[in-house]
């Protein structure tokens, strides 16, 4: 079966935006929910995982419109990593009705920024794009034409 999903990383905010991301588009997360770095069992060779990232987020999926997953985790520097918000990535949502893509785009836009008001488009579809208030760029394109 073909898929596709998105994978967020954040510095630590990933309980906070996937909470927020389930109270947009309802569900709830697959598998055994949120695993932290604390569920990790030791192993020989690797080293213990520092206190303060126990509780941390190592991995999260969130099934959004139509089965597809949001997929994230924390990410943090204690073990190597190094999270810049970018301006090179947007999650592109094509939900099925106008009425529906006016719902997500404005609880996703709520703290954030709006880039473009949603609007017909020359292309035929209804198109806007928005910055969630965790840095993450949504666009919109909904082919009813009602």
């Amino acid at each position: 079966m073909t898929q596709v999903s998105i994978y967020l990383n954040f510095n630590g905010t990933t309980e906070e935006a996937f909470n927020f991301y389930k109270s947009v588009f309802g569900g709830e997360f697959e598998g055994n929910g949120m695993m932290r770095f604390g569920d990790i069992p030791p192993s020989e060779g690797m080293p213990p995982i520092p206190e303060a990232d126990r509780n941390l987020v190592m991995h999260v999926t969130l099934p959004i419109l139509d089965g597809f997953q949001l997929m994230g985790s924390d990410a943090p520097e204690s073990m190597g990593f190094s999270i810049r918000q970018g301006n090179n990535i947007y999650i592109n949502l094509m939900p099925p009705t106008r009425a529906e893509t006016r719902r997500i785009f404005n609880a996703l836009a709520e703290g954030g920024s709006i880039e473009q008001e949603l609007q017909d488009m020359f292309w035929g579809d209804y198109y806007g794009s928005c910055t969630d208030k965790f840095g993450i760029r949504w666009m919109f394109n909904c082919p009813e034409k009602n």
